[in-house]
């Protein structure tokens, strides 16, 4: 389903010079930002976490030094996507995805109810930071980065991140560390202006050449469907066009990057709007914002490819998009 948009109004010919103007305009104000670095904090970004884990999130994620909440909330995503029903092939359940061998160790009773079940999220939520504080225990002695060595341990065993004095050289386990530290930076609030998108004015550049193309629903712009876009389709076709690969479907476009603030938005950032405010996996539709309060936007059936305001009541937040944030989804390059 994707909502009804109100257009804007604005002839095309007038929008693309405001464009022009609200793209230099912006990123000339957002000059000093390039290659800053965001900001780290403690809590986690409105929104980022469905509001019924965000206090467990956050209470669990203060456990110990090595994890935080929005760390904990990247493995949270990473292993199931919230789902607290998950089971892998491999028998790993719940949302943790803990295997039952493992649970029967390491799993806690979260909500004091005289249970540890391991599809309750309550549980599984307080299991996975024990466990991780407990690996960082394991390894505390090891030289460089404790949560870097506590999610090496996490990978590939304690005894080899003591055994290489850190990180152990395994391809897969330092993807695994780079995965999870890069995917933590999407949950967490961030305490400084976040860092803007060298990339963003060519993915608006491709978007921009797009408007007036009529709607397709399961549009991905391919030559049988006659370049024609829905509104997820078209955003990573424009970011695909700068060599970063998102996911197809807007609700897993939204982990992608940091969240900059309404008041912070820039060109290129990915606007996102759901039908519960408090809970991302509601997420029904995105657009790529242009500044001004506008985005170019896929609307609906029927509809053209065209600039549309983004301040409507189911507007939840943004994505600023970075190649390591796409690159980190669990969901990535499986369209």
């Amino acid at each position: 389903m994707r909502k009804l948009w109100i257009a804007g109004g604005i002839g095309a010919g007038l929008m693309l010079c405001l464009l022009a103007l609200l793209v230099i305009g912006t990123y000339t104000a957002a000059a000093g930002l390039v290659g800053a670095a965001g900001g780290r904090a403690l809590g986690l970004a409105k929104g980022a976490v469905p509001a019924e884990y965000q206090p467990l999130v956050q209470k669990w994620g203060q456990l110990c030094p090595a994890i935080s909440p929005s760390l904990l909330a990247a493995q949270l995503y990473q292993e199931s996507g919230w789902n607290p029903r998950a089971q892998s092939p491999a028998g790993a359940q719940g949302m943790a995805q803990f295997i039952p061998g493992t649970w029967a160790t390491h799993g806690v009773d979260g909500n004091g109810d005289g249970k540890k079940d391991i599809w309750d999220p309550a549980d599984a939520i307080a299991s996975a930071a024990s466990y991780d504080c407990e690996l960082a225990k394991y390894v505390k002695d090891a030289p460089g980065d404790s949560t870097h060595n506590m999610l090496a341990a996490y990978n590939a065993g304690a005894y080899r991140v003591i055994q290489y004095s850190g990180v152990p050289p395994y391809g897969e386990t330092q993807n695994y560390v780079k995965t999870i530290t890069t995917l933590a930076k999407s949950f967490e609030a961030p305490t400084a202006p976040v860092a803007s998108n060298k990339q963003a004015a060519a993915a608006i550049y491709y978007a921009q050449a797009k408007l007036g193309t009529p709607y397709l629903w399961g549009g991905t712009g391919t030559a049988a469907q006659n370049g024609r876009f829905d509104c997820s389709g078209l955003t990573q076709a424009a970011y695909h066009s700068v060599g970063i690969d998102l996911p197809r479907v807007a609700n897993d476009q939204w982990n992608a990057g940091p969240h900059p603030k309404r008041n912070e938005l820039l060109p290129g950032d990915l606007v996102f709007f759901a039908n519960d405010l408090t809970d991302p996996r509601s997420i029904h539709h995105v657009g790529m914002y242009v500044g001004g309060g506008y985005m170019i936007n896929a609307p609906h059936t029927g509809a053209l490819i065209r600039f549309d305001k983004i301040d409507v009541p189911d507007y939840i937040g943004a994505t600023r998009v970075t190649s390591d944030g796409a690159k980190a989804l669990p969901t990535a390059n499986t369209a």
